[in-house]
């Protein structure tokens, strides 16, 4: 699935699309890829000299893999975080790294979906965390 595609199922729109093509594989579980741009807003003042992704904005990238997971139910609807759990950050992530995440669905509650997520770069783990979110 490419932008377009992601286009209608999540949404995001620029500058706050954060995934460039996902996958979703016959065992359920996502594999999305997003290119960190040199002008992406997030990094022209975090920091001057050194850009480095934020945190945060690693999370966004696994969250909207994640609500992929679900791209059926979620038409129409907004995704909002209701929880971001057990989130560490590995390796920093700069402009021009591939972020390369996979993410499964670990639970469903009514509209609560429940997700576990890894992002990667160059093989290297990045940021893992527990996502939750619920569809309104």
């Amino acid at each position: 699935m490419d932008r377009d595609e992601l286009k209608r199922y999540l949404p995001h729109r620029e500058p706050m699309l954060l995934v460039d093509e996902i996958d979703i594989d016959d065992s359920g579980v996502a594999h999305a890829r997003y290119t960190i741009r040199e002008d992406e807003f997030f990094c022209r003042g975090h920091f001057p000299g050194n850009p480095i992704v934020p945190g945060v904005i690693q999370c966004e990238i696994m969250a909207q893999s994640c609500a992929i997971l679900v791209k059926d139910d979620i038409v129409g609807k907004t995704t909002l975080y209701s929880g971001i759990d057990n989130v560490r950050f590995k390796h920093p992530v700069h402009p021009g790294d591939l972020c390369e995440v996979t993410a499964h669905l670990k639970a469903k509650r009514g509209n609560l979906f429940f997700c576990e997520a890894v992002l990667k770069v160059a093989g290297q783990l990045c940021c893992k965390g527990d996502l939750s979110f619920a569809l309104v």
